[in-house]
C-alpha cells in the first residue's frame, strides 16, 4: 500500500457530518528494525446514517488486516492508496487496523535520526497537517477529533514521551520495555505526537493558580552540555502565568515537555503537551541576543497555542492563518 492522496475540503466536510470519533488506541513496536515499525490502531467511532460508507486514513507500506465491527476486510479490496473503504457502518463501530508503518527520514510521519557522534537512534514525529496517517491509521482532519491512548514498545533505556504524562515503563524482555500512556484530552491528530531515544532530559514544574504541571525538556545526548535548560524553564513559567491570566482557561493537557530534535523541518510544532523545536535552538557557542530573542518568541509562541490551536482549533486548514497569527501576536 502506498500513496499519500490528501483529502478536499468538500470530503472532510462530508465525512465529519456523518461520523464522529471517539477513542483511539494505538500500539506501536519500535523493535522490528531500522526501516520499519508495527502499528495496530483500534478506533471507535460514531455514523450518523447507518448503512453508509465513508473511509480511513493511513500511508503505510503494509497493511495487514483490517477488521470492522468484527468481520475481518478482504485488505486487497478495501485499501487504496492512502485510504481504506468502510463499507455498511453501524451506529457505533470499532474499526481495528493493523499494519507495518515506515520510518522516515524527511520530518514526516515518524523521522527516524542515528547520530553520528554516538550511533544512538532517535526518534520524533510530525504530523502537521496530514501525515499521522504515516503512523497509525485515522480520519486525518482537524475538526474530527477523540482521546488518543499510545502503547509504546521500544528499547528500555530509551525515553518515550508523547501528549499524556509517561508513565513508568513495564519490562517485556531483555532490554526492551513498553509505556502504556493514559487517554489524552480530545484532539486533532494532528497534535498528537511521540519522541523517543536515549534523550537528555531535565525535570522541573509549574506551579500555578490551577494546579501543578510537570516540565521536561529534552535533547540528545551529544548535545547536553549545551542544553541551557533553566533559562528555558524560567521562560515557560513566565508564559504559562501569563497565558492563564491573559486567556482565563487552565492548561489543559496535564504536562508540558519541549523536546530539542534533529534534522527538524520546521521552528517548532505545538503538539498538545510534547512540543519539538528545532535543535539548533540548543547553542553550541556564543550567539547574539536577537538569536536569544527570537527562541523566546518561538517557545511563547508554542505555549500560546496550547490554548488558540490545540483547545480551540480550526475545522479547515484554511483558517490555519488565524491559528499561526494569533500565536504570533501572542507571544509579542
Amino acid at each position: 500500500m502506498s500513496g499519500n492522496e490528501n483529502i478536499t475540503r468538500a470530503e472532510a466536510q462530508e465525512r465529519s457530518q456523518l461520523i464522529e470519533s471517539r477513542t483511539y488506541d494505538v500500539l506501536l513496536d519500535l523493535t522490528t528494525g531500522p526501516t520499519t515499525f508495527a502499528t495496530t490502531t483500534t478506533v471507535t467511532f460514531g455514523c450518523r446514517t447507518p448503512g453508509s460508507s465513508t473511509w480511513i486514513d493511513l500511508i503505510a507500506p503494509t497493511v495487514t488486516s483490517v477488521v470492522l465491527n468484527g468481520v475481518a476486510q478482504v485488505v486487497a479490496d478495501c485499501c487504496e492508496g492512502s485510504r481504506i473503504a468502510l463499507q455498511d457502518l453501524l451506529a457505533e463501530n470499532t474499526l481495528v487496523v493493523e499494519a507495518v508503518g515506515a520510518y522516515m527520514n524527511t520530518g514526516e510521519g515518524l523521522h527516524r535520526f542515528v547520530d553520528p557522534v554516538d550511533d544512538e537512534v532517535y526518534l520524533y514525529t510530525q504530523f502537521e497537517s496530514a501525515d499521522a496517517r504515516r503512523m497509525y491509521a485515522c480520519f486525518e482532519q482537524p475538526d474530527l477529533k477523540a482521546t488518543f491512548a499510545l502503547t509504546v514498545t521500544a528499547p528500555d533505556h530509551w525515553k518515550v514521551v508523547s501528549n499524556s504524562p509517561t508513565p513508568a515503563p513495564e519490562p517485556v524482555t531483555a532490554g526492551v520495555a513498553r509505556w502504556a500512556f493514559e487517554p489524552t484530552p480530545r484532539m486533532s491528530s494532528y497534535i498528537t505526537a511521540l519522541v523517543a531515544g536515549p534523550y537528555h532530559e531535565v525535570r522541573d514544574e509549574y506551579v500555578g493558580p490551577h494546579g501543578t504541571y510537570p516540565m521536561g525538556v529534552f535533547c540528545r545526548e551529544s548535545l547536553a552540555q549545551y542544553l541551557d535548560a533553566d533559562d528555558i524553564f524560567k521562560l515557560t513559567k513566565q508564559g504559562f502565568a501569563f497565558f492563564e491570566e491573559q486567556f482565563k482557561t487552565p492548561y489543559a493537557f496535564g504536562k508540558y515537555d519541549q523536546l530539542f530534535v534533529p534534522e527538524f523541518n520546521a521552528g517548532a510544532m505545538e503538539n498538545a503537551g510534547c512540543v519539538t523545536f528545532l535543535e539548533d535552538m540548543v547553542f553550541r557557542s556564543r550567539v547574539t541576543d536577537a538569536a536569544y530573542e527570537q527562541r523566546a518568541n518561538t517557545i511563547l509562541h508554542e505555549l500560546a497555542h496550547m490554548w488558540f490551536g490545540d483547545l480551540g482549533t480550526m475545522s479547515w486548514w484554511d483558517d490555519l492563518w488565524l491559528n499561526e497569527s494569533f500565536a504570533e501576536w501572542a507571544s509579542h
